[in-house]
């Protein structure tokens, strides 16, 4: 019977089995700057939209433009993370 330090080096992931590595990569960086750049446009029409709605008293528009833009900085800045979450991940799991 063997023991437990001996089987040790038995057990563990074959990462030979997942390969495609450089293409996640490329897939996941495409995806994102679609992203960043409709949060990049978002961000331009809502603030837009809040100076307009300022300039013409209308407090709902500018309202409405202000909750845009801050959801559309909130989204670019979850979507630049998300590339760096991303290629980090990426890169323990190929040291693993």
């Amino acid at each position: 019977m063997k023991t437990l330090p001996s089987l040790l080096p038995l057990v563990g992931p074959d990462f030979g089995a997942v390969g495609g590595s450089s293409q996640l990569r490329a897939i996941v960086g495409a995806l994102l700057t679609y992203g960043l750049i409709v949060s990049v446009l978002m961000v331009i029409i809502c603030a837009a939209t809040w100076a307009i709605g300022s300039a013409n008293g209308s407090w709902q528009t500018a309202s409405k433009g202000k909750t845009g833009l801050f959801v559309a900085l909130g989204g670019a800045v979850l979507t630049g993370g998300a590339l760096a979450w991303a290629n980090w991940l990426l890169d323990v799991g190929a040291t693993l």
